[in-house]
């Protein structure tokens, strides 16, 4: 699909799509729980989409209805053990790497063979953490050179690990949840180098609000799992999903370039790591009004070059870069390392895109620099990344001229909704 997008003014207010985080995990949860869950405001983009179609793989009944779904796992495991009982023999993840690291602990649960894959760019993200760490859990696995397809044999015992936690917090969710599924007690995850805390927050709180085995956390560097003294409750879970602050992102940076918007459904006390997009809105002179459950944010034509470590939220390096774009001097912003492996290079190729938009980007070891430059009419490519597309969809609001953006359906990996949200605000957009 291609997107044209014409320089707009934007107005008006609009509803933050459903957190992908807080939803994946929830499906998650909801697996685990072994009992009926009902989730509020449940996601539709595709990665929402496959991890309901892992649960539904693994024995999950799942009923759809207006604005909720009712997640009934109680045939999931087998009958008074911890093993789950999956209905297939092949789990597909998507493009989802959430799903593919969160799930594959909960999968090898099974004392059956499973082959787990997926599709797209995930086909070459690194998977050698599982080669490494669940051998050592009594689980067989065979992987493409650590990467998918991976085949695996559980049933998973919980023991006591040691973990390196610098390429993602993502894997240790799935040994989170693993663990509480088997009922894990007197042992601990050691966590080496942990990068992205608040999404291990976003975990533990998802485990507590689902009434699951919550471990002990020392200070982010071990999650010790003893017994629980209350045990769950066979009364349904209501678990509603928050709003997207890595959605948001876009739309707030929308407002501080060409707008004055109000994005509703935020909670400003979320766990989320993506809500430290307000620190950067702030800094760079954005005027931002913080209100309950919604924020007002308006177009500035003094936005001024910002410092930002995105280390431990490195989804707002693309909403950032389109920010800083606009923003008089140089922007710097740490944790370029962090960007590797993604649904792209997210760091080359938001230098690569943002040129052809007059935009000059410099890496730097861990620092990416942006040159605050007028945005420039140009063809660009989404390089298949949903969050490369909408940074440059956000940037084309105030460009020189349109902005055609090729393989524009990125999107619907994590925000489907989004160009049809700018249209809602008064922004051109064409899709052909």
């Amino acid at each position: 699909m291609i997107v044209t997008i014409q320089p707009s003014i934007l107005s008006g207010t609009i509803h933050a799509p459903a957190s992908k985080s807080s939803m994946q995990r929830a499906c998650a949860a909801a697996l685990v729980r072994k009992g009926i869950s009902v989730i509020h405001n449940p996601g539709t983009s595709n990665d929402d989409k496959a991890a309901l179609s892992i649960i539904r793989e693994m024995g999950c009944e799942i009923t759809i209805n207006t604005n909720e779904l009712i997640i009934d796992s109680s045939k999931a495991f087998i009958h008074s053990t911890s093993n789950i009982h999956n209905v297939t023999s092949t789990i597909n993840c998507g493009e989802s790497g959430l799903s593919i690291r969160m799930f594959t602990p909960i999968v090898a649960l099974s004392k059956n063979k499973i082959t787990i894959n997926g599709e797209g760019s995930l086909l070459k993200r690194p998977m050698d953490f599982f080669d490494e760490i669940l051998p050592q859990l009594n689980v067989v696995i065979n992987s493409n050179q650590g990467k998918l397809p991976l085949q695996i044999n559980g049933p998973l015992q919980p023991k006591n690990i040691e973990i390196d936690g610098s390429l993602s917090s993502q894997f240790l969710t799935g040994l989170l949840m693993a663990y509480a599924a088997a009922d894990a007690n007197n042992v601990s995850i050691k966590v080496n180098d942990l990068k992205s805390k608040p999404y291990v927050d976003l975990t533990l709180k998802v485990m507590k609000d689902f009434d699951l085995h919550v471990p002990a956390n020392n200070n982010y560097e071990s999650f010790t799992f003893n017994k629980p003294i209350n045990q769950q409750t066979n009364q349904p879970i209501n678990y509603t999903v928050e709003g997207d602050w890595s959605g948001a992102s876009f739309l707030l940076v929308v407002g501080a370039i060409t707008g004055n918007i109000i994005v509703k459904g935020l909670d400003i006390q979320s766990t989320q790591a993506d809500k430290k997009i307000v620190e950067a809105l702030q800094d760079c002179g954005a005027v931002i009004s913080i209100r309950d459950n919604e924020i007002e944010i308006s177009s500035s034509n003094n936005l001024k070059a910002f410092h930002f470590n995105a280390t431990d939220c490195p989804d707002l390096f693309p909403p950032l870069v389109a920010l800083a774009s606009y923003c008089n001097g140089t922007t710097v912003i740490e944790g370029v390392s962090r960007l590797a492996h993604k649904e792209s290079n997210r760091a080359l190729t938001l230098q690569q895109e943002f040129v052809k938009m007059g935009v000059q980007i410099e890496l730097q070891d861990d620092l990416m620099m942006i040159k605050g430059s007028p945005v420039k009419a140009a063809k660009v490519h989404s390089r298949h990344d949903h969050r490369i597309a909408m940074a440059c969809a956000v940037a084309a609001l105030k460009a020189d001229g349109e902005i055609i953006i090729e393989e524009a359906e990125a999107i619907n990996k994590s925000y489907p909704d989004f160009y049809d949200h700018l249209k809602k605000l008064g922004a051109s957009v064409t899709q052909s």
